[in-house]
């Protein structure tokens, strides 16, 4: 169901001319500011004009730094002042500006309010997704809050995915794609991206790999812990910070792709290639029942192992 969420607010009003406010915080990485932009860009490539808000824009500059046409990306702190759009998306339970939510309910329609969350192969999705939250007090008295959880099947808000992604995959040339950045294979190497936490067990990773593989190291810690612990037959690239775009590319170049988090999770299983995921870790273990809930349903009907 990839245009769910675009489609939530259509049936009313044509995606030509829905106005759309998404409201992101970046809390420890960018995955959530990520995720954000995807929306944002899509809705907007559809006809829609939308603003991002966001309390910090600086990983744009290299996340999206050409523009998008009706796309505003605006600071956190301007949305006060700002009249509110047809659709309101608080995404990863930011918590909008009062005097925002203020503005929506002044309104003589109000905005679909939506709740944007976590995606998730878990049960509850099913149950909760699209669930209704009156306001009964507070600036936004009189309000209907509406749950959205992304997930993978017809019952729940489904995943994002732009028109013609799947052809732009079939028709990619990875080969030449990375030998154009200086990044292409030797002959009898395989190509692997690896975008981690600092957690991530290299060592033992590298150990079970073997040689003859070409690492391509995204940004972030594995940058500089990795190199030192290559094995023999093994050689790696440390990569620049790539746009999403870049990114997709890079997925769909390699033969095996290491990810993590949410927004490279999901782009990944697009890219159709092998797949290593490191879950983000959560102190209170609930990242635990999310992995196996996923695990459980990939897996569904696979033969023994």
């Amino acid at each position: 169901m990839p245009d769910a969420l675009a489609e939530s607010a259509s049936a009313t009003q044509s995606p030509d001319t829905t106005t759309w406010d998404i409201f992101c915080r970046v809390i420890d990485n960018y995955g959530d500011l990520g995720v954000c932009l995807r929306l944002a860009r899509d809705l907007a490539n559809r006809g829609a004009q939308v603003r991002l808000w966001c309390d910090d824009l600086s990983p744009l500059a290299w996340m999206q730094p050409e523009a998008v046409e009706r796309l505003q990306c605006l600071p956190w702190d301007d949305s006060p002042a700002a009249a509110p759009g047809d659709v309101v998306v608080e995404t990863f339970g930011c918590e909008l500006p009062a005097a925002f939510v203020a503005s929506m309910a002044a309104r003589p329609i109000a905005p679909a309010w939506i709740n944007l969350e976590y995606l998730s192969a878990e049960s509850y999705v099913e149950r909760s997704h699209g669930l209704k939250s009156p306001q009964f007090s507070g600036p936004g008295a009189g309000l209907d809050k509406r749950f959205f959880y992304p997930g993978f099947n017809a019952r729940t808000g489904g995943l994002l995915r732009e028109p013609g992604l799947i052809e732009a995959i079939d028709a990619h040339d990875g080969k030449r794609w990375l030998g154009e950045r200086g990044w292409a294979p030797l002959s009898g190497e395989r190509v692997l991206s690896l975008f981690a936490y600092p957690q991530a067990p290299l060592d033992d990773f590298l150990a079970a790999l073997g040689p003859g593989w070409l690492l391509l190291l995204c940004r972030g810690a594995p940058q500089s812990a990795l190199p030192p612990q290559l094995r023999t037959g093994q050689r790696a690239i440390a990569l620049p910070a790539l746009t999403q775009i870049d990114y997709d590319r890079l997925l769909w170049s390699c033969d095996l792709n290491l990810v993590r988090g949410e927004d490279s999770f999901v782009r990944a299983q697009w890219a159709g290639r092998p797949m290593l995921w490191q879950i983000y870790f959560q102190d209170d273990g609930a990242h635990g029942p999310k992995l196996e809930a996923f695990l459980a349903r990939s897996l569904a009907g696979a033969p023994p192992a």
